[in-house]
């Protein structure tokens, strides 16, 4: 083995790999330490709060929204029905509020919890805001509830409005083939 050879292996085996089991392992002890975030797909503001920092009732409720949100949007968005929302659908009133819940009113509600949790965690379940019988934690699950609520409706209306078309569809067809019949 020639002097340079050994150089050559002595910096591998005493320089780079140690550098590089280093920063591997801080890699790792770092990805394994991090908080789980929120990821909702129909509410992206919210992927930066950690998961274990809002109650799991709020969490439950923020689940059925962005379940909810992502068929609402889907169903109002996409009107020529092409599986895509872009610049060829009919933008309605509807798609608009949806899109204003979930983009702006849902994460700005979560983003005053929590800014009410951080100044005392305790007095967000357990104090009442002034003037008013609810707590902080209540009052963000009663706007959560009430976007809850307002999405059921919005579902069992689209429902009840393409059930209806399948009806009108079905005695216009029973009417023209019994015509064609006599």
């Amino acid at each position: 083995m020639t002097q340079l050879t050994a150089m050559f292996l002595m910096f591998v085996l005493y320089g780079a790999l140690p550098a590089a089991g280093l920063y591997l392992g801080y890699r790792g002890v770092k990805k394994l330490t991090q908080p789980k975030m929120l990821e909702y797909k129909a509410m992206p503001q919210l992927g930066y709060i950690p998961e274990k920092s809002l109650p799991q009732d709020i969490k439950l409720t923020l689940s059925q929204i962005n379940e909810k949100g992502e068929k609402l949007r889907l169903i109002y968005g996409d009107t020529n029905n092409d599986g895509v929302i872009d610049d060829k659908d009919t933008v309605t009133e509807t798609y608009v509020m949806i899109k204003n819940l979930m983009d702006k009113h849902v994460p700005q509600a979560i983003k005053d919890y929590r800014r009410l949790h951080d100044l005392d965690g305790d007095r967000t379940d357990t104090t009442k805001i002034q003037n008013s019988n609810v707590t902080g934690k209540e009052a963000l699950l009663e706007v959560l509830n009430t976007v809850n609520a307002q999405f059921d409706e919005l579902l069992n209306a689209s429902y009840h409005k393409d059930g209806q078309k399948l009806l009108v569809a079905n005695r216009y067809l029973k009417q023209r083939f019994e015509d064609e019949a006599l």
